[in-house]
């Protein structure tokens, strides 16, 4: 793709600024580290355009201390940029609380039923669902539905689906993939994950 130019420029009937403009539906899938910052990357660049911007945490713990969420507040409240909205789904789900999973599962569906309702407001113009892409591949809540709701969602909002083992169907569906793969990380060498780093 030369000079930001598409390679292929379809027979859709539309004008360059009406496909420009398009809101798009993303995905950062994958075994690799990453997938979760480049969506908050993502985010700062809709900060940026003084985009509305809200975020749902799906699975990582609502204790759980993340930078990019201190971050992102703290210039949402700037009056500078865009708006941020952070929200954290029930309490989270974690590696070693399995037995937990009823609760959260309904969490999770309350959690894009939340996402809904803004959609249907067109509260943001982008949403950040991080990890959500794990309550789908766990069957949590129905990936036709997801779809649905993306395909007639309203206005001009942006959606980015974080998480392992994305659904092959909500891959098919979206605008972009992108499959993080891991070629070496530090934890490989028994090494723990650090501040600064990790979160």
């Amino acid at each position: 793709m030369p000079q930001g130019q598409p390679s292929v420029v379809p027979d859709d009937g539309l004008t360059t600024r009406q496909r420009r403009n398009r809101p798009l539906v993303l995905v950062h899938t994958g075994i690799g580290k990453g997938k979760s910052t480049a969506a908050f990357g993502l985010a700062l660049r809709a900060w940026n355009q003084g985009w509305p911007i809200g975020v749902y945490q799906f699975v990582k713990s609502a204790k759980w201390k993340v930078g990019e969420e201190n971050a992102l507040k703290v210039l949402g409240a700037s009056g500078q940029g865009g708006s941020v909205a952070w929200h954290k789904m029930g309490e989270g789900w974690s590696w070693v609380q399995r037995d937990a999973q009823l609760s959260n599962e309904e969490a999770a569906r309350e959690g894009w039923q939340q996402v809904r309702r803004e959609l249907a407001a067109e509260t943001h113009r982008l949403y950040v669902l991080d990890e959500f892409a794990y309550p789908l591949h766990w069957g949590w809540v129905d990936v036709d539905e997801v779809i649905e709701a993306l395909r007639d969602r309203p206005g001009n909002q942006h959606v980015v689906i974080t998480g392992r083992n994305a659904p092959q169907k909500l891959m098919d569906f979206a605008d972009l993939v992108t499959d993080m793969t891991k070629v070496k990380h530090p934890m490989d060498a028994g090494q723990k994950g650090q501040r600064g780093i990790e979160w």
